[in-house]
């Protein structure tokens, strides 16, 4: 276990100082850092100045030392168009992110898992046949257009949600949340089954594809034998052996959401991550744009490392051969 721990921490440090090079990159040549804070009617000298505070007069291997080590103590920089750190601005947007990534994984997960193993029961069904109908609806579009048709629906003619924003939030210290709040959960219903839909009939499909597969074995046939309840088969057998590699995509799909949920953010103009990274797009804020890559490559490699450990954990089979290949 030490062994496998330590070989997945020295991968994703190589992982991770490949994100921190192509972000560096991003200072050297994408945009002019030195004309964006000066202007276009800087002198020489006024450029010559600003080039010797960034350190861009150094090597560039000693800037991308300098770099890194700023990266490790959270300074990002200062944000071309704004002015302020850019620790600062993630840490106002950062909330707003997790909690429409988290309440659209959850949606996905569960709805995901519950339908895939109604499908599975009974997959002649007519239920069953409609509900796999209807999946092809979230892998099929687009989300800007899921998006949009959720909006037109029940923002524009029923009026039931609003289109926009993120409503009335509390700010608990550093954190703030809308799930306190009536107009808070409210405007939180659009983006989270935009963002979820599409993760939904992907957690279904696959839970489908495994159970037919898990419920077709031996070991189920006997545990039907022995005289178990058919829940007791589907849930306490079949289900179980069916969630290593859900597992696995659920840990993925979760980086997943968070780093391409800039579509759901523009449609939706919810203020986070995404809709500043957008922001920082148009106006060449190359800071904002570096550290929004090294934060989701940062948050990959995390659930990398962890949906490695969770399968090492469950999967018996990755133990008894790693102590088959020791001898």
């Amino acid at each position: 276990m030490l062994a496998f721990l330590i070989r997945r921490l020295a991968q994703a440090l190589l992982v991770m100082l490949v994100v921190g090079l192509v972000a560096f990159s991003m200072f050297r040549y994408a945009g002019d850092p030195v004309g964006n804070m000066q202007g276009q009617e800087a002198t020489l000298d006024d450029r010559a100045e600003v080039s010797r505070r960034l350190g861009l007069d150094q090597p560039v291997v000693l800037q991308f030392a300098r770099f890194l080590g700023r990266a490790l103590q959270g300074d990002f920089g200062i944000s071309y168009r704004q002015g302020r750190k850019v620790s600062t601005l993630i840490a106002e947007r950062l909330p707003a992110t997790v909690e429409l990534a988290l309440c659209a994984s959850l949606l996905a997960l569960v709805a995901g898992v519950g339908l895939g193993v109604l499908t599975a029961i009974d997959p002649t069904s007519l239920v069953s046949r409609a509900i796999m109908a209807a999946s092809l609806i979230g892998v099929a579009l687009p989300t800007f257009l899921i998006g949009i048709g959720l909006i037109f629906v029940f923002a524009v003619e029923l009026r039931w949600l609003p289109s926009f924003g993120r409503g009335e939030v509390v700010q608990l210290r550093w954190w703030s949340t809308g799930l306190l709040t009536a107009s808070g959960r409210a405007s939180l219903v659009l983006p989270v089954c935009t963002l979820a839909l599409y993760q939904m009939a992907l957690f279904m499909r696959l839970v489908r594809a495994e159970m037919l597969e898990v419920l077709r074995t031996d070991f189920i046939r006997f545990a039907r034998a022995r005289g178990l309840s058919e829940r007791a088969v589907t849930l306490g057998h079949a289900l179980r052996n069916t969630l290593v590699p859900v597992i696995t995509i659920a840990g993925l799909q979760l980086g997943g959401i968070i780093a391409f949920a800039i579509v759901t953010e523009t449609v939706f103009q919810w203020p986070g991550l995404g809709l500043m990274f957008i922001d920082a797009v148009q106006f060449v804020d190359i800071p904002v744009m570096s550290t929004y890559l090294l934060l989701v490559g940062l948050i990959f490699v995390a659930l990398n490392l962890t949906v490695d450990l969770l399968y090492y954990a469950v999967d018996p089979r990755l133990r008894i051969d790693r102590v088959a290949v020791a001898r």
